[in-house]
């Protein structure tokens, strides 16, 4: 059990990792200080509760996934698309397996498992994580956008071609169409 916890341990300052790498994409778009991996992550967690509520699914599971769908970027990092044209980084559940390798049993089924799932994309719910992820990188890059960069489109473009479902689809028109911080003008003018 010593070992079992100090695998768990050293898995806990692994995924703290997250919270300082960066997302590398937004570099080639000219973001100088991109937000985290771990910035990332808990958006999107939050997205893919949203969407699957509205889709009727279970909005925890679809959060939990989003948790854990970006975990190996502590090991491949953040691979650029461009990147990805021409490296080729282990599945991610080959990777999460090696992250796993050592824990207590029941908490590498738990993550293995949310890993597998997402990867698969055969349930409500990790369709709707995966749609999560498409729509946060859309938003982020509206924020961007609106924080002066410019070269943001290809991602806006390439995230809304990938949702799925409709409520994540009506989420990101709504977006395109409302600045980032409409949503406090809207709470000082007393709306």
């Amino acid at each position: 059990m010593a070992e079992e916890l100090s695998k768990l341990t050293g898995l806990l300052y692994e995924i703290g990792l997250l919270k300082r790498y960066k997302r590398t994409g937004w570099l080639v778009a000219g973001v100088r200080d991109p937000e985290s991996i771990a910035d990332h992550s808990f958006r999107t967690a939050i997205i893919a509760s949203v969407i699957t509520a509205l889709e009727g699914g279970n909005p925890e599971r679809a959060a939990f996934m989003s948790l854990f769908h970006d975990t190996q970027e502590t090991r491949i990092t953040d691979i650029p698309y461009i990147g990805k044209r021409y490296l080729k980084a282990a599945p991610n559940e080959e990777v999460t397996a090696d992250q796993m390798r050592g824990v207590p049993e029941s908490v590498a089924e738990m993550v293995s498992g949310a890993v597998r799932e997402y990867e698969e994309k055969a349930s409500l719910e990790a369709v709707c994580a995966r749609d999560a992820d498409k729509l946060e990188c859309l938003i982020q890059a509206i924020e961007y956008r609106e924080q002066g960069h410019q070269n943001v489109q290809p991602w806006i473009d390439s995230s809304l071609a990938a949702l799925k479902t409709a409520s994540a689809k009506r989420l990101a028109d709504e977006a395109l169409g409302t600045g980032s911080l409409e949503w406090m003008t809207h709470i000082l003018n007393g709306d």
